[in-house]
């Protein structure tokens, strides 16, 4: 996709949402952190009930470590892999107070550190907490990325790389959330909605819908 376009598909997507953000619901930087390692294989929705049992009661590492890995599970049991998500926020937590004096880190270095915090977690964090220009890959960018042309790539990481060169500067920090929302609501995995795509004259899609 030339300069041209790349622009053009930006612009189009800032006009018809100027301000995105994620759908997980937080206050703080700790309250992101902790939605994004629980939404691993997870909804946004499923998350965003859990953590409205659980932030009320808890939203800080000194809290959630008071609760105790049992009574933080009672909290998340509705989201999948509650047990190892439990285990692992319990780490972070007690690494967030000894190493962190408490506070979110805010390099994919330290974040990655963490337990249950992978590349695109720490992406996630960094973008959305922290206003990095950062591109967390998840299957909705990766797969919008690979059917415009905008991103083209095999692998997660390849499609971030070439989406940080892609992306047009005055886009980058706010590219991550356009994308994702536009694979989760137009470019469906399994029909994507063509006929109502903003951007579908840009889009190299072999295989569009009518």
């Amino acid at each position: 996709m030339k300069l041209a376009q790349r622009n053009e598909m930006f612009r189009r997507l800032q006009q018809a949402n100027p301000h995105p953000t994620t759908e997980l619901e937080y206050q703080n930087p700790f309250e992101l952190l902790i939605a994004v390692i629980l939404s691993a294989q997870a909804t946004d929705v499923s998350v965003n009930k859990a953590t409205a049992r659980l932030f009320p009661v808890a939203n800080t590492p000194q809290a959630i470590l008071s609760l105790g890995e049992e009574g933080l599970k009672q909290h998340i049991r509705t989201i999948g892999l509650f047990n190892s998500k439990a285990a692992n926020i319990m780490v972070t937590c007690q690494l967030l107070l000894e190493q962190h004096n408490g506070q979110v880190p805010q390099t994919r270095e330290e974040l990655q550190a963490l337990p249950g915090v992978g590349r695109k977690t720490a992406n996630v964090v960094l973008n959305t907490a922290f206003g990095q220009p950062t591109m967390a890959v998840d299957t909705h960018i990766f797969r919008v990325s690979n059917r415009t042309g905008l991103a083209p790539g095999k692998t997660p990481l390849a499609v971030e790389k070439k989406l940080l060169k892609a992306v047009p500067k005055p886009y980058l920090v706010d590219a991550h959330h356009w994308l994702i929302l536009h694979g989760r609501y137009v470019c469906k995995a399994r029909k994507p909605d063509c006929a109502d795509c903003i951007i579908a004259d840009l889009c190299r899609y072999a295989h569009r819908t009518k």
